[in-house]
């Protein structure tokens, strides 16, 4: 009877092997042996895949440091709950800024209609349930929406509005003059010579002699309704 001898292999005999040469300060003789033309394999390090460490390590031999292999770029990653989160409330925000505004300049903004028609509906809803409700429909109507021309169209309206007040404010402080010094007249039809001179004295003579009465302004409110004529509002 024949007997086979069958010697057992090795643990990761049949594995990949990584093959690393050891450092120039390991390799003596590297120079008289390739003048001999021969080469000794006590300095071929062979470093099999077990060598892993759970961490994703190589214990990588005598002339390396153990270093982790380099991860790929990290994916980029989705945006957070708390960011969506603030986003919705962003989108609510400005839709209820939107059913703040007049009929003349929602028909202005480029919008769908069904987000037209809900801001329209949330003016005539007066339960606080309902407009909770209705709130968050046009909030979700919003996320569909190109956001951008619409914030840019209310910033110009409020830029516009900036304006409107500053000159409501010329009036007033152009007003006040004239009731208290003579002098604030002739400034004005200087600067405004098409201004009724007449007209102006005798509405600042009546509104002096109603305040000194304490009678309702009548003379005093025309004067800033002539001011506004005088005085055009800056384009």
């Amino acid at each position: 009877m024949t007997t086979h001898n069958k010697t057992p292999k090795a643990h990761g005999e049949n594995e990949p092997l990584y093959i690393h040469l050891g450092d120039d300060e390991d390799e003596h003789d590297v120079a008289e042996e390739h003048d001999a033309g021969e080469h000794d394999d006590s300095h071929v390090e062979v470093i099999r895949p077990h060598a892993r460490s759970t961490s994703g390590t190589y214990t990588r031999g005598r002339g390396l440091r153990n270093q982790p292999q380099v991860a790929e770029d990290d994916e980029e990653l989705p945006p957070s709950k708390t960011k969506i989160k603030k986003q919705m409330h962003e989108l609510r925000d400005l839709g209820k800024e939107l059913t703040e505004l007049g009929k003349d300049q929602i028909a202005q903004l480029d919008i769908p209609e069904n987000l037209r028609d809900a801001i329209r509906e949330m003016k005539n809803i007066n339960k606080f349930g309902a407009q909770r409700r209705q709130m968050q429909y046009i909030g979700k109507l919003m996320r569909e929406v190109d956001t951008a021309p619409i914030l840019a169209k209310l910033d110009a309206w409020k830029g516009k509005s900036q304006h409107h007040i500053a000159y409501m404010h010329q009036l007033e402080r152009w007003r006040d003059r004239l009731m208290e010094n003579d002098s604030a007249l002739t400034e004005l039809l200087a600067a405004h010579p098409q201004a009724d001179a007449q007209r102006l004295r005798a509405l600042i003579r009546n509104a002096q002699k109603e305040m000194e009465a304490g009678k309702p302004p009548k003379n005093y409110r025309e004067i800033f309704q002539v001011l506004r004529e005088i005085i055009p509002e800056p384009a």
